[in-house]
């Protein structure tokens, strides 16, 4: 291991929240939820709060930042990828699809959940430009067009079982790439009604459908 010499100019600091270290830090299990989450404060001091938004390729440009994500289990893009979701799940991060100017392309976009931060995500919704600061799109032209965010596996184990372990993650991405969206939808809501929180549930809903069919009527209590 390299040993660290030491900081050298500690007055260029980025300030991080008290939240941060008494209400999410302790709850963070996940080393690439962790340094996306620190990753998203550096970017937002760096830009004054001006530029907040980022995307997944920015933390990939970031070259050491982006291998430091790879462990045993996981490359740097599967790290990548668990951290930001986790991150939205958790709402340390915001999570918006849009354009950045009515030629670009339509983009996946982040940010830190902070008071000015949600206005701007709200704005966005709305249509509202003058709200953006320096990443508006300029006057005269549209505000850019976003669409509701579908939930991933990631983000409805979340919402419907309980914090994401590491050790499950693999398993909910080939889920995730074998059953169709709507199918994995309906059947973690399907546990939900019936109050049975377990991914175990769950993956037999799903390998039933496969099996028999999504219209097969067995109660599944």
């Amino acid at each position: 291991m390299r040993a660290f010499p030491g900081f050298d100019n500690v007055e260029r600091s980025v300030p991080v929240p008290e939240q941060f270290f008494t209400d999410v830090m302790p709850l963070i299990e996940d080393r690439a939820e962790l340094l996306v989450t620190l990753y998203a404060f550096w970017l937002e001091h760096k830009t004054e709060g001006q530029h907040p938004f980022f995307r997944r390729e920015d933390i990939e440009r970031d070259k050491r930042l982006f291998r430091a994500l790879a462990d045993a289990e996981r490359s740097a893009e599967e790290a990548l990828d668990d951290g930001l979701i986790l991150a939205v799940s958790r709402g340390t991060l915001l999570f918006v699809r849009g354009k950045a100017t009515p030629e670009s392309d339509e983009d996946e976009w982040f940010c830190l959940n902070t008071p000015t931060n949600r206005e701007r995500v709200a704005a966005l919704r709305e249509g509202v430009r003058t709200h953006l600061g320096a990443w508006a799109i300029g006057v005269g032209q549209d505000a850019p067009t976003l669409r509701p965010v579908r939930p991933n596996i990631f983000v409805l184990y979340e919402q419907n079982i309980g914090t994401l372990q590491p050790l499950i993650a693999d398993e909910l991405r080939e889920a995730e790439k074998e059953y169709p969206p709507d199918w994995i939808e309906e059947a973690f809501a399907i546990a939900a009604r019936r109050n049975v929180r377990n991914w175990a549930y769950v993956r037999a809903i799903l390998e039933r459908w496969a099996s028999e069919g999504r219209d097969h009527e067995e109660d599944w209590r």
